[in-house]
């Protein structure tokens, strides 16, 4: 009787803890998982723990690292320099650090952290969640916060009793690509407030980059004394303006109070690229609501971004798992900016000023858009299509005033970034997803452009079209003495989707020349050594052949990549690969891949810890980098779609950590590879990136019990879209069977239209593989050369 008692008991509290942990669960929210600092290690300058909003222009973060590749936020370096407001790609400025004791105008070293203005920290004091970042400086005995509005910095630090407490703002600070200060000019308009800009000339790979970082700064308590410091030279007791001269590398300035212990003073930063003016228009609009309250400003930033992530609800019994896939979400939405002011003013590639005629539309700068169509172009039509719309208006206003689509437009600047004119399939899914409200004969007349005109440097700096462009339409690909000849491959890809687009607004005659032009990729499969290969412009191929070798960026050869991995580069019609390999060639040698890639992560950096053309190119499956993220799911189209579930997973576990560590191996590149982790988690991928006339989407393996998107009202049903599993777990990965809206489904991939109007996905799963669900060749997801059964 005794031990019964025990037991019972002994039952009782497990049951009652076990209770406890899910009332916890089911009062937290999706905000409540996001972890800021989850992969902030071995990262890029624009993964910031700093607060944020969606596509926000303020971008206010810690940075503690020296200028130099991947510089910023290192979480295992435990000291801070200061907080910076941008953390665009190529872009970077105005640095805040506060500080007491001895005045230091340079930073210091990162390995140093006695050296300089920075100071030390104890990593405990950390905090970071959506909208709010704060952290005790040890060496300055101040309490640091920082939260935002979308292009306004507000920052809260709270002093000890101290004579000459100061805010200092270097305008020169440390970051990823390096700038040349060309100039700067700084004024005080009263005691609480200070204005001023910076001219900034790109460093390095950044040369195309000019821009103004324009800031107008209001204190809640008046300070005693404005003083600035250029090279050298420290001036004190400013009362007129301050000028920096051309190049100076040191140029700041600095306010100083008298604080009592625990005073805080706020300090809110309004940002232009326009002018100083527009700087204060956009402090005023975004901050009157708030005054100096910096709590409002973060609890409605916090809802901001809980909003946003609430339209997908997932539901887990592993917390490890809902981190990771509300910050991966998160991530999704951080680092593209948007550089137009609240009026819709802003500054063009000819760095003359602009008004967007349409009061919602909005400028947006980034990196990039290569293979977006994997991952984020998906991403945002699904969740939040009102962003791709953003998105898509913004390019072509840019097409509108530069004469060409972008491919990254850092600071509305043409980069002429990577390869392809992938902003092409941006606007084409959005359309094909059923996100219409742009000007669709403006778009494709733009998509016609980049497509038949040689690219070529442009007249407001930087570079537009595709570099290889008449040597593709000469051969019929890229020749080796032209450039790599994986943009074969790209180009026609892009080729096709301006044939789906103009298929769908009944452009018959420009469909059909596309529709043949996307057929180029054929030129470049050599069947002797069953790859795709380097061809010359006689026609001949180039010798030797090594399928893992001859990676590059711009010149001969594969970018970023090797043979092996482009070979599977066929988006618009993986149905010729599996037919010029032979399904179980193709699925051997991709699992043989896999296989080999495994151990470390399917990711180069983990091979030798550099980011060397070299490495990214001899490692079979490299999902850090754009041309293999598809790789998973190019079993669903040769009759195995449970390897694409086992390996989708793999990737999830293995790539994909949950520490600062280990959060991405590499480069979480502008929310490219986080937006592939949400997907993949609710278990779909878009092979075809959403481009055709009629979308699919390719299933995969999903993490969840239950997945809940809630679909747009505007653009969509306005219903739900659930993804039910059952028997779900790290061991039982495997479809066993599928039913859609209550009957049994058996293609491994779905309809756009069966999403969007709503409905149920059940999957049971198991922990082997069902070989028959989903494997008959007629059940294949649709290529251009494989017609859909359904």
């Amino acid at each position: 009787m005794k031990r019964i008692l025990i037991l019972s008991i002994v039952t009782l509290l497990g049951f009652s803890s076990i209770h406890a942990k899910d009332v916890k669960r089911q009062q937290k929210r999706p905000v409540d998982y996001v972890d800021p600092l989850l992969g902030t290690c071995n990262s890029r300058w624009m993964v910031t723990p700093g607060p944020c909003t969606p596509f926000g222009m303020v971008q206010l973060g810690p940075d503690n690292q020296d200028t130099g590749w991947k510089a910023g936020y290192d979480y295992d370096i435990d000291n801070i320099a200061g907080f910076s407001h941008i953390h665009s790609w190529t872009m970077a400025g105005l640095l805040a650090m506060p500080t007491t004791g001895e005045l230091q105008i340079v930073p210091g070293d990162e390995n140093k952290p006695w050296s300089g203005y920075r100071s030390r920290i104890d990593k405990k004091t950390e905090v970071a969640r959506p909208g709010y970042y704060s952290v005790f400086l040890d060496d300055y005995k101040v309490k640091a916060e920082q939260t935002s509005t979308k292009r306004v910095g507000v920052h809260r630090y709270t002093f000890p009793k101290n004579y000459r407490s100061r805010i200092l703002f270097d305008l020169h600070n440390n970051d990823e690509y390096g700038f040349v200060l060309d100039n700067a000019y700084l004024l005080k308009v009263s005691d609480t407030e200070l204005c001023g800009f910076t001219y900034q000339a790109g460093n390095g790979g950044a040369r195309f980059q000019d821009y103004s970082v324009c800031f107008y700064i209001r204190f809640s308590k008046p300070f005693l004394t404005w003083n600035g410091w250029r090279k050298d030279e420290i001036v004190r007791n400013l009362d007129d303006g301050f000028q920096a001269g051309w190049g100076d590398k040191k140029f700041g300035f600095f306010v100083e109070f008298d604080t009592e212990e625990g005073e805080q003073v706020v300090v809110e930063v309004g940002l232009s690229l326009v002018s100083c003016d527009q700087a204060k228009l956009n402090l005023d609009t975004e901050m009157e609501p708030y005054g100096f309250d910096f709590d409002a400003v973060a609890r409605d930033s916090e809802k901001t971004w809980n909003d946003l992530l609430s339209r997908v609800e997932v539901t887990s019994d592993d917390d490890d798992a809902l981190r990771k896939f509300y910050t991966n979400m998160y991530r999704s939405f951080c680092a593209r900016t948007t550089w137009s002011d609240v009026d819709g003013k802003y500054i063009d590639m000819y760095e003359k000023q602009q008004q967007l005629s349409n009061p919602e539309d909005v400028v947006i700068g980034c990196d990039a858009f290569w293979n977006t169509f994997w991952n984020l172009n998906g991403f945002w039509n699904l969740v939040a299509p009102e962003y791709s719309k953003m998105h898509v208006n913004s390019l072509l206003e840019l097409y509108d005033k530069g004469g060409w689509l972008p491919k990254g437009p850092a600071g509305i600047e043409y980069s002429g970034i990577m390869v392809a004119s992938h902003s092409i399939e941006l606007i084409a899914a959005a359309y094909q997803a059923g996100i219409r409200d742009f000007d669709t004969q403006k778009a494709l007349a733009a998509m016609i452009h980049q497509q038949t005109e040689q690219g070529r440097p442009h007249e407001g700096g930087g570079w537009v079209g595709n570099r290889c462009l008449n040597s593709y339409l000469k051969h019929g690909y890229v020749a080796n003495e032209d450039g790599p000849v994986s943009n074969t491959l790209e180009y026609a890809f892009d080729d096709w989707s301006v044939s789906e687009f103009a298929k769908a607004l009944g452009k018959e005659d420009v469909a059909k020349t596309f529709a043949k032009r996307s057929r180029n990729f054929e030129n470049i499969f050599d069947p002797n050594v069953k790859y795709v290969r380097m061809r010359n412009s006689d026609g001949s191929w180039f010798e030797p052949f090594d399928s893992l070798g001859y990676t590059t960026f711009l010149g001969s050869g594969y970018v970023e990549g090797n043979a092996w991995q482009y070979t599977w580069f066929v988006p618009h019609d993986v149905q010729y690969v599996v037919d010029f390999l032979g399904s179980n060639e193709f699925c051997e040698r991709l699992n043989r891949g896999f296989v080999a890639s495994e151990p470390w992560k399917f990711s180069s950096e983990s091979v030798d810890f550099s980011e060397s053309l070299a490495s990214m190119g001899r490692l079979p499956i490299n999902h850090g980098n754009q041309p293999n993220m598809q790789a998973a799911y190019l079993f669903n189209y040769a009759g195995r779609p449970w390897l694409t579930q086992k390996w989708a997973r793999a990737i999830m576990d293995k790539f994909y950590g949950k520490t600062p560590q280990d959060g991405w191996m590499g480069d979480e590149d502008e929310g490219q590879m986080g937006s592939w982790y949400a997907l993949s988690a609710l278990g779909l991928f878009q092979m075809q990136g959403g481009c055709a006339t009629e979308p699919i989407w390719d299933l995969g393996s999903p993490l969840f019990s239950k997945a809940v998107i809630h679909l747009s009202s505007k653009y969509y049903s306005g219903k739900t879209f659930t993804i039910e599993t059952v028997n779900n777990s790290a061991e039982n990965i495997y479809i066993q069977k599928a039913y859609l809206n209550g009957k049994e489904y058996n293609c491994p991939w779905l309809y756009h239209k069966d999403i969007v109007g709503g409905g149920t996905l059940k999957l049971i799963m198991g922990p082997k593989p069902n070989e028959k669900w989903g494997s008959a060749p007629e059940m294949a997801p649709p290529s251009m050369s494989h017609k859909a059964v359904r």
